[in-house]
């Protein structure tokens, strides 16, 4: 991809991203999202109706009268977007490639963040992790981020989550929002999972095609895994063989929702030809 084809892709994304994310994304980020506890802002004169164990009391001996501590909200957080770039995430049979859906997922998760002035980092992992972009602020940081996504070497490998994941909660001390996106065609360590959650919020996101879930008739085929190269002919006409890859897909995704619930982590499956908006939307108003 050319340079200036990746900025007119960018520049589209941010486009339909913040369209999507000022009308419906912003508000439900900021009331899902409450921060990291409340911190002390400033002393003032007591006024009826105030809490009494808010009172000062240092400052009420010394003026003689009652001081209240005014204390707000530590809003300031911290995301962190771990995006699969295994080779099977560039890969689209609708208008879209995985990787740009991603790319316009993380946009929004992204503004919607900087919207309430909160930092916004990544990780691009495959079988290890392979670039890492510190948490700032700003829209241009965004657009790094988007562009970064766009443009990577999308590695023929098996992902690694285990990786991603312990590298992340390495660096990350203070409590995180983790977005993890990937396609999940990997197996991972639920323990790694579940101490993840336990430190951080998380939410992973199958992004997947509908080819994924379901490949069509077209007669004897020879499939690829991208990821590991091994090859197989398939007769994709069987009915009995299209039912069981199906079924196959089907119980992955159950696997994953339970293992997520109980690792008290949220998950979502989102096809790339869905409004993911909605899905994010709802998520962050249940949180």
């Amino acid at each position: 991809m050319k340079i200036k084809d990746i900025v007119k892709k960018v520049k589209q994304i941010e486009i339909r991203t913040r369209k999507k994310t000022e009308a419906t994304l912003m508000g439900q980020y900021h009331s899902a999202f409450k921060g990291q506890g409340m911190t002390f802002s400033e002393v003032r004169p007591y006024q009826f109706g105030d809490e009494i164990r808010r009172i000062d009391w240092n400052k009420t001996a010394r003026f003689r009268e009652p001081f209240v501590k005014v204390m707000e909200e530590e809003r300031e957080l911290t995301m962190m977007l771990l995006v699969d770039i295994s080779a099977s995430m560039d890969y689209g049979t609708k208008t879209q490639l995985k990787r740009e859906y991603v790319a316009e997922i993380a946009a929004s998760l992204g503004f919607s963040a900087a919207g309430n002035n909160d930092k916004v980092g990544l990780i691009l992992f495959a079988d290890k992790v392979y670039k890492v972009i510190p948490p700032q602020k700003g829209r241009k940081h965004i657009l790094s981020i988007i562009s970064n996504i766009l443009t990577a070497d999308y590695v023929p490998s098996v992902s690694n989550i285990d990786k991603a994941m312990e590298y992340m909660m390495g660096i990350f001390k203070r409590k995180s929002l983790v977005f993890l996106l990937s396609d999940f065609e990997n197996p991972y360590d639920s323990r790694i999972l579940r101490a993840a959650s336990k430190k951080h919020q998380v939410l992973g996101m199958r992004i997947y095609d509908e080819k994924d879930n379901e490949i069509p008739d077209v007669g004897y085929a020879l499939l690829q895994d991208v990821e590991t190269g091994t090859k197989v002919w398939a007769n994709t006409s069987s009915a009995r063989w299209r039912y069981t890859f199906a079924e196959a897909q089907k119980q992955k995704v159950r696997f994953l929702e339970d293992d997520f619930a109980n690792s008290s982590a949220g998950f979502m499956n989102i096809n790339t030809g869905t409004d993911y908006s909605k899905l994010l939307y709802n998520y962050f108003q249940r949180k």
